[in-house]
């Protein structure tokens, strides 16, 4: 299971955390969030991120143009989708050569149909708690919805994952992809703390271990 760190913009703290080697990292771009990188991040650092750390930025309903500019600017690997966009929104964008993480919130009421439109045009699905705000509220959603999923794209699995509740994805299935953590592992917004998620990758470690 791999692990997608989200949330970043303070240079020493993203420098820290890459000295743990997370597979992914994930920078929000929407100014509506407390965790938005506005214009503190520092783009040459960004860019010199190691290959092997997979770069992620995440927009809510924004324009093509501004996702584009971002992708550009900071060298991204992968865009977030973490709004109300379409399918053929998705379409437009992976024809320019983009790598899609399409993002849902869900609770019990979610019709997993609705996904199929999508699955044409992007590369993982990423389901996270339906809360206040578009991700980042700290609260997990019952996983046992996810049995009603397919399985036909590999997920991220997002919302108040916490050192606390790690035992309980064993009974997940289909298993997800990678985790995706945020707010469980904060100082504060925006600041991750660094003990806590070498606690966490140590962890999955010994689980992948006692797996094999």
């Amino acid at each position: 299971m791999k692990l997608k760190v989200c949330g970043m913009r303070d240079a020493e703290n993203i420098k820290a955390l890459v000295e743990l080697k997370p597979d992914f990292i994930g920078f929000i771009f929407y100014d509506k969030s407390p965790r938005f990188v506005g214009n503190t991040l520092d783009a040459e650092l960004i860019q010199s991120i190691p290959r092997e750390i997979r770069k992620v930025g995440v927009f809510v309903n924004a324009t093509v143009d501004y996702i584009l500019q971002n992708v550009k600017k900071y060298g991204l690997n992968y865009v977030q989708l973490h709004g109300n966009e379409t399918p053929d929104f998705c379409k437009n964008l992976r024809m320019k050569g983009i790598n899609i993480i399409k993002a849902f919130r869900l609770d019990e009421s979610f019709i997993f149909s609705q996904l199929n439109n999508y699955k044409p045009h992007v590369d993982f699905f990423l389901f996270d708690a339906k809360g206040d705000g578009y991700g980042g509220n700290g609260i997990a959603f019952d996983w046992s919805i996810l049995k009603k999923y397919d399985n036909q794209k590999p997920y991220f699995l997002a919302g108040g994952i916490s050192l606390g509740n790690l035992d309980e994805l064993a009974s997940i299935t289909p298993k997800p992809y990678s985790l995706d953590v945020n707010s469980k592992f904060e100082i504060e917004p925006g600041v991750k703390d660094i003990e806590k998620v070498a606690e966490l990758i140590t962890k999955l470690k010994e689980r992948k271990s006692v797996q094999v």
